[in-house]
């Protein structure tokens, strides 16, 4: 189940990112999953401050790359 995964993930990143969750069945989720090209759920992207996507995950997440892909981020 990806939602313990992602509470943790939101609680460790506080102050450092916001996380954002979207059903993929809402109006607005089924249009970022057309727009994004989603194939799978649960799919985890990670966008930089300009809205920019920077990487994206399907299926398990892997917590510790989201949090170096962050850091990275954050040193640019």
């Amino acid at each position: 189940m990806a939602k313990p995964v992602v509470d943790r993930l939101e609680r460790d990143l506080e102050g450092q990112a916001q996380v954002l969750r979207l059903s993929a069945m809402s109006g607005v989720g089924r249009q970022l999953a057309a727009r994004y090209g989603v194939r799978g759920v649960p799919t985890f992207f990670l966008f930089d401050g300009d809205g920019e996507l920077v990487s994206y995950q399907v299926g398990r997440l892997d917590t510790d790359l989201v949090k170096a892909e962050i850091e990275a981020i954050m040193e640019k």
